[in-house]
């Protein structure tokens, strides 16, 4: 009798996913495993069709159409990663096939990577930087640095990386403050920091904003002119979850006029394009969606993706589920 099939998909506009060493470690010898390039017009959809098992690995592709076209045999789907929102969990739910993620993969990378990019802006890193890279040494290209230590560090979004860059903030001597209308009260008491009542109030109140909230119809371009327009003048924007949280012409006029001290996004809002203009900008810093990466977090997302698969696919109930589906529909005779 032949294994079950697990399909790896990833983008043809990502790099290659590589060996599979790793998963085939993990699943033994419960399915074979093979690559897909969800957006390449060559792959053959009757690979896809054949699948027990989706991981999906680059945040690139949308799994819509693959499950339009779904042949009965596919039990789960996993995002190999923490958002899903490149994944049509409506259609797999109305199939009834559970949609899982990795939420804890990452945590402490992407708040690193928040307090990394709120540290670079606070102490002018890009523009002394440059100033010492053109043989300029003063120490006046840091003007005007402000002290961080009482500070208002408002993070949107307090879920496992919210809650681990306000702990780090908090470090830093930020006051740290959030907003986050699905926790229920009394979780500001659990970490020591303070709660606004909604986004407006965090706004007007913070002197850096960073975002860690899901990308979904409520939170999409939630940061645009009237937003920015609330925010302190000279304020720091930071976003390490999804760039369409933020609208991005919106930012760039923003920081056009001065408006803002200055903006960090490790993702844009039409990744990979980014407005062109942000780059004119020696307070905005741009990093490549690499917030999530290091050794360590990759192979925690690799094997913990694998893992759900094949608790799945030897009758376990699905873990992570995020689309409400709690049991995988019975394998395919």
């Amino acid at each position: 009798m032949s294994k079950p099939l697990v399909c790896l998909i990833d983008s043809a506009l990502s790099p290659p996913i590589g060996s599979l060493e790793l998963e085939r470690g993990v699943l033994g010898e419960a399915a074979d495993i093979r690559p897909a390039l969800v957006d390449d017009p060559r792959q053959d959809r009757e690979l896809l069709r054949s699948a027990a098992a989706f991981i999906v690995f680059s945040p690139l592709p949308k799994i819509s159409r693959a499950l339009r076209e779904d042949s009965g045999r596919l039990r789960v789907v996993v995002r190999a990663g923490v958002g899903y929102d490149n994944v049509d969990t409506e259609a797999a739910a109305s199939l009834g096939i559970p949609v899982c993620n990795v939420p804890d993969y990452g945590t402490e990378e992407v708040a690193d990577h928040a307090l990394m990019l709120t540290l670079a802006l606070e102490r002018r890193l890009k523009a002394c930087a440059g100033s010492a890279a053109s043989g300029q040494w003063s120490w006046q290209a840091a003007l005007p640095t402000h002290r961080i230590r009482g500070q208002c560090f408002g993070v949107v979004g307090c879920g496992r990386i919210g809650s681990a860059a306000a702990l780090r903030a908090k470090a830093f001597g930020f006051r740290v403050v959030f907003y986050d209308p699905y926790l229920a009260s009394g979780y500001e008491k659990a970490l020591g920091v303070e709660r606004a009542g909604s986004l407006a109030e965090l706004l007007a109140a913070a002197d850096v904003v960073t975002l860690h909230a899901p990308l979904t119809a409520e939170t999409r371009g939630m940061i645009g002119e009237p937003e920015l327009a609330r925010m302190k003048p000279g304020a720091l924007l930071v976003n390490t979850a999804r760039g369409p949280l933020v609208q991005e012409r919106a930012l760039a006029a923003a920081l056009g006029r001065g408006a803002l001290g200055g903006a960090a996004l490790d993702v844009v809002e039409n990744e990979p394009a980014f407005a062109p203009e942000l780059l004119a900008h020696s307070n905005c810093l741009l990093t490549p969606h690499a917030a999530f990466y290091s050794v360590e977090s990759v192979v925690d997302m690799r094997s913990g993706a694998a893992s759900i698969v094949r608790r799945v696919l030897e009758g376990g109930a699905p873990v992570n589920v995020v689309n409400g589906v709690a049991a995988a529909r019975a394998a395919a005779s």
